[in-house]
């Protein structure tokens, strides 16, 4: 889920396929899709994900969370992340 406000992550739920309950429990949570595109495009999928653990494919899953959410700047925040946005304006990380 992102926060509309500044675009940061403030929840997520991942599985181990597609399934009707797993989308089910993502509409309940209010996915964010256009996220989870571009995460499944660059970061899961060149690394032929079909051939990693659980493990490893939720380590690289945690690995763009931290990038969209502290290094990932937004023209909408005065070019700030997320994060840095949240810290300036004394709101909670």
């Amino acid at each position: 889920m992102i926060d509309r406000h500044d675009g940061k992550i403030v929840a997520c739920i991942a599985g181990y396929g597609p399934s009707a309950q797993l989308a089910d429990t993502m509409l309940e949570k209010a996915a964010a899709e256009g996220f989870s595109s571009g995460m499944r495009a660059g970061s899961v999928y060149p690394e032929r994900w079909e051939e990693r653990t659980c493990g490893e494919v939720l380590a690289l899953i945690d690995e763009c969370i931290h990038w969209y959410d502290h290094d990932r700047i937004k023209q909408s925040l005065g070019w700030m992340s997320p994060v840095q946005y949240r810290l300036s304006h004394e709101l909670a990380a």
